[in-house]
């Protein structure tokens, strides 16, 4: 019986935690669909969800994150799927907070996050301050305030898989986020704790993370006022 939520997995050589991230959502939360998006990795990513038997769009090469996870909603559109959610495959995300997402969204919201900051006010890690930076630009661009808008922990509303499936003009990232509530979307966050990555390299190194944060802001500030759909 197909689930209503469809768990989207963006997974580039991960070959050192997919199995554990897949193995414990299947044996712990099998009420919840899930698909591996394979993108192009160098890796034994592929093979291992291959011998396993997992659920896995392969993608011939690597589109990145946004186009690896625009392939998950496209699937999850194909496929008639209520709700989705952005999940890592390096093991940060914890499945429990799927179902206080899941309510949540239910009241009516387009996206839900899954906040790391939500209920935090003293914390002052590097990821913290320039999430508060990414958080003040939105508010001024959009009046809303985003607590957390660097979480890749997401929840969508097939509202919102439909837009993001139709359209090639959107990536999973805090721009987007801010473009989409400037158009009409109800956000809302749900607090949540993440863990470490175990094994493998994160993109987000410091100089890439400062890079990243620079590159957001330039475009919630300015980028986003000429923004259009498709």
């Amino acid at each position: 019986m197909k689930s209503e939520l469809l768990i989207v997995i963006p997974a580039y050589n991960e070959e050192e935690n997919i199995e554990n991230v897949v193995t414990f959502i299947k044996n712990k939360y099998s009420q919840y669909d899930y698909i591996v998006v394979n993108d192009g990795s160098k890796d034994r990513t592929a093979e291992i969800c291959r011998n396993k038997g997992y659920e896995m769009l392969n993608l011939p090469v690597n589109l990145g994150l946004a186009g690896a996870f625009q392939a998950g909603l496209k699937y999850a559109y194909t496929k008639g799927y209520s709700y989705a959610i952005q999940f890592d495959a390096d093991g940060q995300h914890r499945p429990e907070f799927i179902e206080p997402m899941l309510n949540r969204i239910k009241e009516g919201y387009d996206i839900v996050i899954g906040s790391r900051f939500v209920n935090q006010k003293k914390e002052k890690s590097l990821r913290m301050v320039g999430s508060k930076m990414l958080t003040v630009a939105i508010k001024i661009t959009t009046g809303k305030r985003v607590a957390d808008p660097t979480s890749g922990m997401r929840m969508f509303s097939y509202k919102m898989i439909k837009e993001f499936a139709q359209n090639l003009n959107y990536g999973p990232e805090p721009d987007t986020v801010s473009y989409l509530l400037k158009n009409g979307a109800e956000i809302s966050e749900v607090p949540v704790n993440m863990d470490e990555r175990v094994a493998g390299e994160s993109y987000l190194n410091l100089t890439n993370a400062a890079k990243y944060m620079v590159k957001m802001l330039i475009s919630i500030l300015f980028v986003q006022n000429f923004r259009k759909r498709g």
